[in-house]
Order: structure tokens, then C-alpha cells, then sequence
């Protein structure tokens, strides 16, 4: 599934939006991606639609406190994932709520846990689809190793 959510980062990176679910599952198919990892990723793509209120204050965006995890997250996110997480807060790249939809997404997969390389990705999804551009040092530290950098 990550491959795929890659690949459509690489593909439609500078474009303003991807095509419908069923072109872009047809595209995918004829990418060589398997029926399922293509199902799972659109699926997991429509949760970054959910409107973002998700009945947060105003004040929420400009809080500077300490968030705590839960039981359950710290049992599913790899402890370098969550100090990534922090960082990228603590360097203004993510604010509280765009780090609760990151939170969201990883607590949404299936895996056991959540390691640093497969949280890179969330976060790169979700701050493509909200922001739309990635800074380029950012995006340097998101792409997983070896991957394709022509991006920018």
C-alpha cells in the first residue's frame, strides 16, 4: 500500500488534484499494482477528506503544549516516529491539527506498528493533500531511501 500512496505522491505531485478514484485505480492497475494494495490505499486516502474542525477551538492551531499519547499509540508508533513527530511540531512544519489527522492515519492502518519510514509517508500524504506543496528540504526527509528524487 505504500508503494502506491508513493507513487501517486511522485505522479501527481505538481498537479492540482489526482484524477477520480476508478481512473486512478485503472492508472494504478496499469502501473502493475496489485487489486488489493490499490483498494487499501484509496481507501486510506479517503480519510484525509475528513474535514479537518473535528470540533478543535480556534485556539487549537496556535497551542504550544505537550501532547501525550495514549496507551494504544505508544504500543502501535515506533518511539523515533513519535520524536519525528514532535520535531516536525516543534520546527512549525506541522501544526496540532495536521499532527492529530497524522495520528489518525497511522492508528487507521492494520500493521502492528508503525515505524518511522511508514509514518515519513503518512506525514507526506497528509501535507500534500492540505498544504499542496512541500517544502524541499522537508520533502528531502520524507521520501524513502532510495527513492526517486525528481520531484522538484
Amino acid at each position: 500500500m505504500f508503494d502506491v500512496l508513493v507513487y501517486l505522491f511522485e505522479s501527481y505531485y505538481h498537479h492540482d488534484a489526482y484524477p477520480d478514484h476508478d481512473t486512478l485505480a485503472r492508472k494504478l492497475t496499469a502501473a502493475g499494482f496489485e487489486d488489493e494494495d490499490i483498494h487499501d490505499a484509496l481507501d486510506w486516502l479517503k480519510g484525509l477528506a475528513v474535514p479537518q474542525a473535528n470540533g478543535f477551538p480556534e485556539h487549537f492551531e496556535l497551542s504550544t503544549s505537550f501532547r501525550s499519547y495514549t496507551e494504544e499509540e505508544v504500543a502501535r508508533l515506533s518511539v523515533h516516529g513519535r520524536g519525528f513527530v514532535a520535531f516536525l511540531e516543534s520546527a512549525r512544519v506541522l501544526t496540532p491539527a495536521l499532527r492529530e489527522l497524522i495520528l489518525d492515519r497511522a492508528m487507521a492502518l492494520p500493521d502492528d506498528e508503525v515505524g518511522l519510514d511508514k509514518l515519513k509517508v503518512i506525514i507526506l500524504m497528509v501535507l500534500w493533500a492540505h498544504r499542496g506543496d512541500v517544502d524541499t528540504l522537508v520533502l528531502e526527509e520524507l521520501l524513502p531511501e532510495g527513492g526517486p528524487r525528481n520531484i522538484h
